[in-house]
């Protein structure tokens, strides 16, 4: 039998610390005005390299946003009555899936028919 009420406290754990992540993530970007050191090889390779450090900060970014939109919605299905149930079937997930993953929306069947057809299959 799963603990709810402990995968509950897990999530709003996690909802933390994913938002203190994305603050952590905005406090560190650059500021435009800042003054930046001359690269030795021009303004090309400089421009390259803010570039590949923007787009990883992006990325970086992006997951953690996803993951904590996901942790909230979970959080939100325990106030509505409907954490564990498979937003497909409306079966309840199993409880050892909902353990590794707190924030599971589907069952196993169907995240494996939701990957298959994304595959084209």
């Amino acid at each position: 039998m799963v603990n709810l009420e402990l995968l509950r406290t897990h999530l709003e754990s996690e909802r933390e610390r994913l938002t203190r992540e994305v603050e952590q993530l905005a406090a560190n970007v650059r500021s435009t005005d800042e003054q930046r050191e001359g690269s030795p090889f021009g303004k090309r390779e400089e421009e390259a390299s803010e570039t590949s450090e923007l787009e990883t900060r992006l990325a970086l970014e992006k997951r953690i946003k996803d993951k904590l939109a996901k942790v909230t919605s979970a959080l939100a299905k325990f106030d509505q009555g409907t954490y564990g149930l498979c937003e497909i079937c409306g079966q309840p997930i199993d409880p050892e899936r909902l353990e590794a993953l707190p924030e599971a929306t589907l069952c196993l069947k169907c995240k494996a028919s939701q990957s298959e057809n994304a595959k084209g299959k």
